[in-house]
C-alpha cells in the first residue's frame, strides 16, 4: 500500500501527542495508588463517558462487526446490541450504587458484600481469573486485529506489529496510569470517530462499489441488509434475536457488558466526582456506543461484500496473509487499503488510537486488580503507596507481554467473542441480584464462576458438545448451547445458595448501612435489625429501582430507535426512518421526565 509522507506525519504526530500526555501526567499519577488507578475520584461525567466510548472502539470491534455482517447480515450484530439492556440497567440502577460503595475496584465489593474466608478467596481468585485470564484473552483479541490490519495494510509480519504497537502502548500506560488513559481517550475518541466516518464515506463511494444505491441493489448484499433477522427463518430468529434479548444480556458476563456493571466500566464510575457524574458518564457512553457508532463499520462491511464477496477473493487480493489469519473479518482491513493519502493517515491513526485506548484501559484495569485485590491482600498487606504504584507498572508490562504471545496464536475474533460469552453464561443474574437480595452469598458466586467455566471448557474440548448440540445427532438444537450453560449454572449456584449459610448479620447490616439498597429483598434484614434496635435505614428516600427500571426501558427504546432510524435514513427508507425518529423523540421526552423525578438533572 502506498503510504505518503503526509500519512507518516499524521501517524507519528499522533504517537508523539499520546506519549507526551503519558509523560506529562506520570509524575502526578505516580503519587499514590488512588491517583494511578482512579485519578483521585475527581473525573467529570463527559470525560469518563468519552473514555468509555474510546475504550470500546478497539481494533477488533470493526473486524468483529465486519465478520458478523458478512456472515449473518446486519442483524448478526444483535449478539452485542443486546447488551444495551445491561448498559441501561447500569445507568439508572447500578451506577449510583457503585459510586456509593466507594471501593477502589469492583472486586473490593466482595469483602463489602460478603464476609469471611469465602469472600477473601473470591476477591483474590477473581483478581487473577479476570485481571489476568479474561483480560489477557480480551487484549489478545484486540492485538490479533492489529496483526491483521498491519499485515493487510502495511505488509508487516505479525511479530513486528505486536512489538511496535505493544511497546508504545505499554510505555504510555505504565507511565500515565488512569489519568493518562482518560486524558488521551479524549483525543483518541475524536481521531477514531473521524477515521471511521471518513473511511465509510469514501469507501461506499468507490467506483467499484458505486455508492449506497449500488450497494443496496447488489446480489451479494441484498440478503444482508435487514436490521432484524428473517422471521421465517426460525433458527436465525432464535440465535440472533430471541436468545440475545431474552437470555444473553442478563445471564452472561462479558467485558464491558457486565450485568450490574463491573470491570473497566465500574472503574470509571468509581473515578467519577459523585453519583450524578457516574450516571451521566454511563448514559452518554451507551448512546454513543449503540445508537451512533456501529453504522460506519456496517457500511464498510456491506461495501466489502461488493469488492470481496467471499474469503477466497480476499486471499487472492492479499496472497501474503498467512492462511491461519484469513477470514471474513479481514475484509475491513482490505477495504482500508483503498483509501487515499491523508485520509489513509487519519484512518491508520484512528486504528492506532482505537488499539491504544482499549489496551491501555485493559492494562490499567487489570493492573488495579493485581495491586489492590491480589498483591496488597495476599502478598504485602502493609505495602506503601510507592510500592503499589511500582507493582502496578510492573503488572502492566507483564499483562501486555502475555497478551502479545497469545495473540500470535489466535485466528478469529468471533470465536473469542463466543468463548467469552460461554465462560460467563449463567453468572449474570448474580451480579444483578446481589445488591438487592440478602440471601446471595460468596458461595453463590464461587459455584457460578467455576460451573460456567468448567461447562464451557468441557463442551468445547470433548465429544460431549456434538453429542448434545449437533443438528444431526445431538439431543438439543445447536443454538441451545448458551441457554444450556445458563440453566445448568443457575441451578448449581441457586442450590449452593440455599445449602450454605447466609452471610452474618453484621456483614449484611454493614452493607445495608453503606449502600442503602432498599427493596423487598432486604426486608428480612431490616426487620431483624429493627427488632434488635439496630438502625440500618439511614434515609427516608423512596426505593428508586421501579423508577430506574422505567427509565431503563425508555432509554432502551430511545437508543434502539435512534439506531434503527439512522439505518433507515441511510437505506433511503424515509417513512420508516421518520416514524422511528418520532418515537425516539417521544421516548427521549418521557425519559427526561422520569429521570428528573428520580434526581435533579445531572447535567
Amino acid at each position: 500500500m502506498d503510504i505518503q509522507t503526509l500519512d507518516y506525519i499524521i501517524i507519528f504526530g499522533f504517537f508523539a501527542i499520546v506519549l507526551f500526555i503519558g509523560v506529562y501526567v506520570s509524575k502526578k499519577s505516580g503519587k499514590s495508588s488512588s491517583e494511578y488507578f482512579l485519578s483521585g475520584r475527581t473525573m467529570p461525567w463527559w470525560l469518563l463517558g468519552l473514555s468509555m466510548v474510546a475504550t470500546t472502539f478497539s481494533t477488533d470491534t470493526p473486524n468483529l462487526v465486519t465478520d458478523l455482517v458478512r456472515t449473518n447480515g446486519v442483524s448478526g450484530n444483535w449478539g452485542w446490541w443486546c447488551f444495551l439492556l445491561t448498559g441501561m440497567l447500569t445507568v439508572f440502577v447500578y451506577a449510583k450504587l457503585w459510586r456509593k460503595s466507594n471501593v477502589k475496584t469492583d472486586l473490593e465489593f466482595y469483602e463489602l458484600r460478603y464476609g469471611g474466608k469465602p469472600a477473601s478467596f473470591l476477591r483474590k481468585f477473581r483478581a487473577v481469573y479476570l485481571g489476568v485470564l479474561f483480560n489477557v484473552i480480551t487484549m489478545s483479541a484486540v492485538t490479533l486485529a492489529a496483526i491483521k490490519i498491519g499485515g493487510v495494510m502495511l505488509g508487516l509480519e505479525p511479530w513486528v506489529t505486536v512489538v511496535a504497537a505493544g511497546l508504545i502502548t505499554v510505555v504510555f500506560s505504565a507511565l500515565g496510569g488512569f489519568k493518562g488513559v482518560v486524558y488521551s481517550d479524549f483525543l483518541l475518541f475524536f481521531v477514531a470517530m473521524a477515521g471511521a466516518i471518513g473511511a465509510a464515506f469514501y469507501l461506499v463511494n468507490l467506483p467499484e462499489v458505486g455508492g449506497m444505491g449500488a450497494i443496496l441493489e447488489n446480489d451479494s448484499v441484498k440478503d444482508k441488509l435487514s436490521i432484524l433477522p428473517d422471521f421465517d427463518n426460525k433458527k436465525a430468529l432464535i440465535t440472533m434475536l430471541i436468545i440475545p434479548l431474552a437470555v444473553q444480556w442478563w445471564s452472561s458476563w462479558y467485558p464491558g457488558g457486565e450485568p450490574g456493571g463491573g470491570g473497566y466500566i465500574a472503574q470509571r464510575m468509581l473515578a467519577a466526582k459523585n453519583e450524578n457524574h457516574a450516571i451521566g458518564a454511563t448514559f452518554f457512553f451507551n448512546i454513543m456506543h449503540y445508537a451512533l457508532r456501529p453504522w460506519p463499520w456496517i457500511l464498510v462491511a456491506l461495501a466489502s461484500l461488493v469488492v470481496y464477496p467471499d474469503v477466497a477473493s480476499i486471499s487472492q487480493a492479499f496472497p501474503n496473509v498467512p492462511a491461519d489469519k484469513l477470514g471474513h473479518d479481514l475484509a475491513y482491513s482490505a477495504m482500508l487499503t483503498k483509501l487515499p493519502s491523508g485520509l489513509l493517515g487519519i484512518v491508520l491513526a484512528s486504528l492506532v488510537a482505537a488499539y491504544m485506548s482499549t489496551i491501555s484501559t485493559q492494562l490499567n484495569w487489570g493492573s488495579s486488580y493485581m495491586v489492590f485485590d491480589f498483591y496488597k491482600q495476599q502478598i504485602n498487606p502493609n505495602a506503601t503507596e510507592k510500592q503499589m504504584v511500582a507493582v502496578g507498572r510492573l503488572s502492566t508490562v507483564v499483562l501486555m507481554v502475555l497478551s502479545a504471545f497469545l495473540a500470535l496464536a489466535m485466528q478469529n475474533a468471533m470465536g473469542i467473542f463466543n468463548l467469552l460469552l460461554s465462560f460467563g453464561a449463567g453468572t449474570g443474574l448474580i451480579f444483578i441480584l446481589r445488591w438487592f437480595w440478602w440471601r446471595i452469598n460468596a458461595w453463590s458466586e464461587i459455584t457460578a464462576m467455576f460451573s460456567s467455566g468448567i461447562l464451557a471448557i468441557v463442551l468445547e474440548t470433548t465429544s460431549l458438545r456434538p453429542f448434545l448440540f449437533s443438528p444431526e445427532t445431538g439431543l438439543l438444537p445447536d443454538w441451545a448451547e448458551l441457554p444450556f450453560i445458563m440453566v445448568v449454572t443457575s441451578l448449581i449456584w441457586l442450590t449452593a445458595t440455599f445449602v450454605t449459610q447466609p452471610e452474618s448479620k453484621e456483614v449484611l447490616r454493614d452493607f445495608y448501612r453503606k449502600i442503602q439498597p432498599g427493596g423487598p429483598g432486604w426486608k428480612k434484614v431490616v426487620d431483624e435489625a429493627e427488632e434488635d434496635k439496630d438502625s440500618v435505614v439511614l434515609t427516608d428516600e423512596k426505593w428508586s429501582v421501579p423508577s430506574g427500571i422505567t427509565a431503563m426501558l425508555l432509554g432502551v427504546v430511545l437508543i434502539y430507535t435512534i439506531m434503527f432510524a439512522t439505518g433507515y435514513w441511510i437505506y433511503g427508507k424515509t417513512l420508516s426512518a421518520a416514524v422511528l425518529t418520532g418515537v425516539a423523540a417521544l421516548s427521549g421526552f418521557l425519559l427526561v421526565r422520569v429521570w428528573n423525578k428520580m434526581k435533579d438533572n445531572i447535567l
